[in-house]
């Protein structure tokens, strides 16, 4: 195993300035790769909302074309992994194992590998996260810089890791919270060197993208006040509880990847059945499908769902989700958690409001992004990241406190189930395949 790159205080000026500018010019790149992935991604989502509409006009079996599709779209992304093995899952964990020195840096052939495959699997409705191709492909980015102005080994792994952070900041269009992931969770260190090298990554990485896809929060949230402090003890228990679920949705996912992802016929086949099962809940509900952005803004802006519509969609995507990874094609796990946790939210208000004698709508839209930040810290382990990330998708503070509040009751209840974080039960299964 390589050591992590070295103490920065002992490196000369100039390789902190190669670094930064390195870090700079990799980072514009991602921004343009990164901003016309989301470009893409946007337009399947719509393209396939439509097309399901115009499925359920079709005479006959009308519902075997979504499934079709799906399925169709799955198996050339698995066809994809079969060219590129490393371009199977989210990719994250790769990126942490090349930081520690388990793993070699990624080679430039991965990068058109996750942006087509990411397309062909999150389009075709398969729930799964854009992030996960994004943090790979700026790995990919930073990697291939650091080659070609001839850094070290060591400043080479931490110029992906800086990119791959501004990765994550282009996903989610959160400059601070892709800084803080590559700090929080693939490195859990905070040396300088690599702090300025992921700041300049992310902030090249998140202005280039904006000049694709414009400079507007992820998520338009409805005005509300902040919630009065009487309510955190409410928000402190539905955070507790928010750790319990993300400690079974780890588990589920990883019994997927054992008992499905391990089944034993062709990679291609077994993606095209997941297609198939996942374009058949398609067809019933559109939006419980794919990313989950828009349903996630449905939630944020106010829109009323009735609660047994909220059950429906938050059971489809907990099952969905670890489904859809265990066919072992691009995509990621981090927007999917975003939409299960803002449903888990919406249900705890709904459940909650039926018993108190008093009106609890106000904190529907609250206890939606408590729910986000919560439930992403819960299942990877990294709170600040969670809720940083979520106040720059959304653009708002007011639920900050019951923010804070939850999130670590929600990490505290994970960590006491002896449940491991996601991406270290990930990075193993990876290190054991080498």
């Amino acid at each position: 195993m390589t050591e992590p790159p070295a103490d920065p205080d002992a490196r000369s000026l100039h390789s902190w300035v190669l670094l930064c500018l390195a870090a700079v010019g990799a980072g514009v790149a991602m921004g343009f790769v990164g901003g016309a992935f989301r470009w893409c991604l946007n337009n399947a989502d719509r393209l396939r909302i439509d097309f399901v509409d115009w499925t359920h006009g079709l005479p006959g079996p009308g519902w075997l074309v979504p499934m079709v599709a799906a399925a169709l779209g799955a198996a050339l992304a698995a066809l994809v992994v079969r060219w590129v093995p490393l371009a199977a899952g989210s990719g994250i964990q790769h990126v942490e194992a090349v930081y520690q020195g388990d793993a070699q840096p990624p080679l430039v052939a991965l990068l058109p590998a996750k942006f087509i495959g990411g397309l062909l699997s999150i389009g075709s409705g398969l729930v799964l996260g854009r992030e996960g191709p994004m943090v790979h492909m700026g790995a990919v980015i930073g990697a291939e810089t650091g080659r070609r102005v001839r850094l070290s080994e060591n400043d080479m792994r931490m110029l992906q890791t800086a990119v791959g952070g501004a990765g994550l900041a282009v996903a989610f269009n959160a400059p601070i919270g892709g800084t803080l992931f590559a700090l929080e969770e693939v490195t859990r260190s905070f040396r300088a060197q690599l702090v300025l090298a992921t700041l300049f990554a992310a902030a090249a990485g998140v202005g280039c993208m904006r000049l694709v896809l414009g400079n507007e929060p992820d998520f338009a949230v409805v005005q509300f006040g902040a919630p009065a402090l009487a309510w955190l003890p409410l928000f402190v228990g539905f955070g507790l509880l928010t750790g319990l679920l993300g400690a079974v949705y780890n588990r589920l996912l990883l019994w997927f990847l054992d008992h499905v992802g391990g089944l034993r016929i062709p990679a291609i086949a077994k993606a095209a059945l997941i297609g198939a099962l996942i374009g058949l809940v398609m067809f019933v509900y559109p939006q419980a499908v794919g990313g989950g952005d828009p349903l996630t803004q449905m939630i944020l802006g106010g829109h009323h769902i009735l609660l047994s519509v909220v059950v429906g969609y938050l059971l489809v995507r907990l099952i969905a989700g670890p489904l859809s990874y265990s066919a072992g094609v691009p995509g990621g796990l981090f927007a999917p958690l975003l939409a299960v946790g803002a449903l888990w939210g919406l249900l705890f208000v709904g459940v909650f409001g039926a018993m108190w004698p008093g009106d609890v709508t106000m904190l529907a839209v609250p206890m939606a992004l408590v729910g986000m930040a919560a439930f992403f810290g819960a299942t990877v382990r990294a709170p600040a990241t969670a809720v940083v990330l979520v106040m720059e998708m959304t653009a708002s503070t007011s639920a900050g406190i019951p923010m804070l509040a939850a999130t670590g009751a929600a990490v505290l209840a994970a960590m006491l189930t002896g449940s491991p974080p996601i991406y270290d039960s990930l990075r193993e299964r990876l290190m054991l395949t080498r």
